[in-house]
């Protein structure tokens, strides 16, 4: 086990700080130190050596007749951390990576006379770079200190007039969250420097000092920014003013992927909380997905009086050890599928027989859960979209973009989805949340714009809406949205003519005033054929919610391919909308970056009315030619990159030599060929040192 170079513990000693009496705040620690427990450096914002494993803060102090608080300031904590003060456990820092100040309750008679130890440890030794430190002591209790001041806030959307449900964030003036005292009731939920109202109103209580506070409702809005001095004044009312920035008519805006703490057993989110979040992000349609459970959000919705604002939709996160499937629409009452099995083909035939079900997304293929990576080296061959233990690839949805779980790669799932389409597999990209959380992953951070008449958020036509899903006439966002259109006609899901020697593409990047792009690409059959940096000139002539349009014109090609664009931007450290860290990160790289992509468009260029995938012109190929190399090279030169890689598996899986494929094949090979039959034989290497370690 690699051990750290570094002391066990950090050891501040601290000389006659007495808190007994009721003015006086006692400084413990004005600065931040870097922990932890033990192992190689997490993240590359991090030094390499902590200052230690846990600290230790000795002070001196007088008993505590009343309560008193330990105020604190936490960054970046992932795994348990306890705040033990003589021994006494006064809770856990928030598993929660955002910088944060957060305040802990001291019951009377915790503290002694004389020399008092404070001790920050991590529960386990699973990784986890953190700091924590600018530690006082106040001799109030936690509201006391909390409601020094307070504020009303009103948040109104300036196209109606009317207060709208919204995310209010408090950040003070170093930079980190505040945790406030919220003095409202049930139509709030509410987390360090994180309310969200279902009325878009709430009383807010406050240390005295400086803040700065932003209100928003999730990517569509506008974000307003308020800055306001407590020191003095007892109070303030706040009147802040959203709309809607951008322009998503016709599209329902969706999280296929919702959890609560209530039914799912962890996280931090009660199921009531959770309809306060979807409103106060503005999802449209919300598919409950908590874990081999049917749960309909309908009362809850009516109880928090917020079903106005969406229309749930009763879904499961089928949760088996080899995989996880978020299926939906589920009639009420319906029996569970069956979740113990490990083979695809039977929890796909029983999620099927689910009634009502009619989606299936396979969820966060990349990542290890219950010791399988669905899509890792070891099952799937990535270069072709084929499973190499003959899984059942029944799903027909595949998230691309889970904002609980990003990839350090944001392109990867992207990738993968484009292979399975090129294996013949009709697959509908699916951005969401995955989120069990009130703050940490918030909802509706990942989702996915369904076509669909959205006019009536409480009333959304849910069997049109999945009809358009499984057509895959979808976007996908995660703080941006790449718009496409083919020969000002056809959008995502289509099939479309081709006439003529060129084809017209119309992309469309948007966002929100908040987010920015910095790069578009346009990807036919998987294949990069295009790309364009994004520059965000202040004054572009754009409509409001467009970050960036343009018409891009390529030569037809010479099959049917299938057309995707995807938008990427920076990632966004603002805390009322901060981008997560990789969630099982393959370097210690912590940078984040936003993504928008649009549904799949086809290409009909040989005009026969359907869609011809890559598989299916390289079994055309081996059928025509399947022993004479000359012509089967010849033949290829007809096509792309994506039929040459998926030849090459078939060549290999029919027993052709490795080396033949690698070397004969390509000495005579165009170059789409060559790269086709390099990318196979990447993935294949790939394959086969994963599965040499089994």
């Amino acid at each position: 086990m690699n051990r750290l170079p570094h002391i066990a513990c950090l050891t501040l000693v601290l000389v006659s700080l007495t808190v007994a009496a009721r003015s006086e705040h006692a400084m413990l620690t004005d600065h931040m130190h870097h922990l932890r427990a033990e192992g190689p450096r997490e993240w590359s914002d991090f030094p390499e050596t902590p200052e230690a494993s846990q600290l230790q803060l000795e002070f001196d102090a007088k008993p505590n007749a009343t309560a008193a608080t330990l105020r604190l300031r936490q960054q970046d904590i992932k795994q348990q951390w306890q705040v033990l003060l003589n021994e006494k456990e006064l809770g856990r820092l928030h598993v929660d990576e955002n910088d944060m100040v957060v305040y802990f309750d001291v019951p009377p008679g915790t503290l002694v006379e004389g020399k008092n130890l404070l001790l920050v440890k991590q529960r386990g030794t699973k990784l986890d770079d953190v700091r924590v430190g600018e530690i006082s002591l106040e001799p109030r209790a936690p509201n006391e200190v909390l409601s020094e001041r307070t504020i009303k806030v009103d948040v109104r959307d300036l196209d109606g007039g009317q207060s709208t449900p919204c995310r209010i964030t408090v950040v003070g003036e170093t930079g980190a969250l505040q945790s406030v005292h919220a003095m409202d009731g049930v139509h709030v939920a509410v987390r360090p420097g994180i309310i969200y109202t279902s009325t878009g109103q709430a009383k807010i209580g406050l240390p005295s000092g400086r803040y700065t506070i932003y209100t928003g409702r999730g990517f569509e809005y506008s974000v307003h920014k308020t800055e306001i001095d407590l020191t003095e004044s007892e109070g303030a009312s706040l009147l802040f003013g959203i709309r809607r920035e951008v322009p998503t008519n016709g599209y329902v805006a969706c999280d296929t992927h919702v959890h609560t703490r209530t039914h799912s057993g962890h996280g931090d989110a009660t199921v009531q909380e959770r309809m306060i979040t979807l409103a106060g992000e503005g999802i449209e349609l919300p598919i409950a997905t908590d874990h081999n459970v049917h749960i309909d959000h309908e009362p809850f919705a009516r109880e928090l009086n917020v079903r106005q604002y969406f229309t749930p939709v009763i879904g499961n996160e089928v949760t088996t050890r080899t995989g996880h499937f978020n299926i939906f629409p589920v009639v009420a009452g319906s029996n569970m599928p069956d979740y113990k099995s490990e083979v695809w083909q039977t929890t796909l035939d029983n999620i099927f027989a689910t009634p009502g079900a009619k989606v299936a997304i396979l969820n966060h293929a990349r990542d290890v859960h219950g010791g399988t990576t669905p899509f890792g080296p070891k099952h799937f061959n990535d270069a072709v979209g084929e499973n190499l233990d003959d899984w059942h690839m029944g799903f027909n949805a595949m998230e691309v973009i889970n904002s609980g779980a990003t990839q350090t790669d944001v392109m990867q799932l992207f990738r993968d989805w484009m292979a399975l389409l090129n294996r013949g597999h009709t697959v509908t990209p699916v951005g969401s949340s995955d989120s069990h959380d009130v703050a940490r992953h918030f909802v509706g951070q990942g989702r996915i714009y369904i076509r669909c008449d959205d006019r009536d958020p409480g009333n959304i036509d849910v069997e049109q809406a999945v009809n358009n899903f499984l057509q895959g006439r979808v976007m996908v966002s995660y703080g941006l949205l790449a718009e496409m259109k083919v020969n000002q006609r056809y959008g995502p899901g289509e099939l479309a003519r081709v006439v003529g020697d060129e084809v017209a593409v119309d992309l469309r990047v948007l966002g929100p005033h908040w987010t920015k792009a910095d790069k578009i690409m346009l990807f036919a059959n998987g294949q990069l054929v295009r790309e364009e940096a994004i520059a965000n000139v202040i004054g572009d002539r754009l409509p409001t919610g467009v970050l960036w349009a343009d018409r891009w014109t390529i030569p037809r090609p010479q099959h049917d391919v299938h057309l995707v664009a995807i938008a990427t931007g920076p990632g966004i450290k603002e805390l009322y909308w901060r981008t997560a860290k990789p969630y099982q990160p393959d370097t210690p790289d912590p940078t984040t970056r936003t993504v928008g992509c649009s549904g799949a468009i086809w290409l009909d260029v040989d005009g026969d009315g359907k869609r011809t995938s890559a598989h299916d012109y390289a079994r055309r190929v081996l059928e025509d030619a399947p022993t004479d190399t000359a012509k089967m090279l010849h033949v290829l030169k007809s096509y792309d990159s994506a039929v040459a890689r998926q030849v090459a598996h078939g060549l290999s899986i029919s027993g052709a030599p490795v080396s033949t494929i690698q070397d004969t094949m390509l000495n005579e090979a165009a170059p789409a060929t060559r790269q086709g039959f390099t990318q196979y034989m990447n993935a294949w290497r790939r394959n086969a040192i994963a599965r040499a370690g089994e």
